[in-house]
């Protein structure tokens, strides 16, 4: 008797103390989904793209996207950001350029609020290329790597292409509409061909 009193005690504190770690985990499960928020869509404006690099703009914060061909998967996108402060956009843009016209013997580094940003310039075919080699969270150990670029896919990405579109097709527009309208006489254009 004293035996089953102790038994149905302990399968009844057993059952309670399931109980108890049930509504524990339900409580932790739902509790868990309660921390999801839904973020603001920040609306990201393209400012550039050349096959797998993409430069983005949002007031003064421009983010770039690549992906990094140093991941065995090659669906591994990354991407860094910096904040346009003192023109620090026009000032990249310079920098690659003029690695191109003088290539570094170097990598290049940037520092950026979260990353480093390297430049490798390198020769390709015979023609100077730039690769953004991304050191992430500023650790040496984790490193990420862009394709490397040639001058007129940098322009491309940097949306310098556009504007020398934009300014070229002014410019024909200009030429086609400045031009005079000139009335010939058929007897001035006969003379001019006797004198010669």
């Amino acid at each position: 008797m004293k035996i089953k009193k102790k038994r149905d005690a302990l399968l009844s504190q057993k059952t309670i103390m399931r109980k108890i770690h049930l509504l524990l985990a339900l409580f932790l499960f739902t509790f868990s989904f309660a921390q999801i928020k839904v973020l603001k869509n920040e609306n990201l404006v393209e400012v550039g793209k050349e096959n797998a690099i993409a430069l983005y703009k949002k007031q003064n914060k421009y983010v770039f996207n690549y992906q990094d061909i140093n991941n065995s998967n090659l669906n591994t996108y990354r991407s860094f950001y910096f904040h346009d402060l003192n023109k620090d956009f026009d000032q990249l843009y310079k920098m690659i350029s003029d690695g191109f016209i003088d290539m570094p013997q170097s990598e290049i580094q940037l520092e950026l609020p979260n990353d480093i940003i390297g430049l490798n310039f390198a020769k390709n075919y015979g023609q100077t290329t730039v690769q953004f080699v991304h050191y992430i969270n500023k650790s040496k150990k984790h490193i990420g790597k862009s394709q490397f670029l040639t001058k007129n896919q940098v322009d491309k990405v940097f949306g310098k292409n556009r504007m020398k579109n934009r300014s070229s097709v002014a410019a024909s527009k200009a030429r086609t509409t400045i031009q005079p309208y000139e009335k010939t006489d058929s007897a001035t254009e006969k003379s001019a061909t006797k004198k010669k």
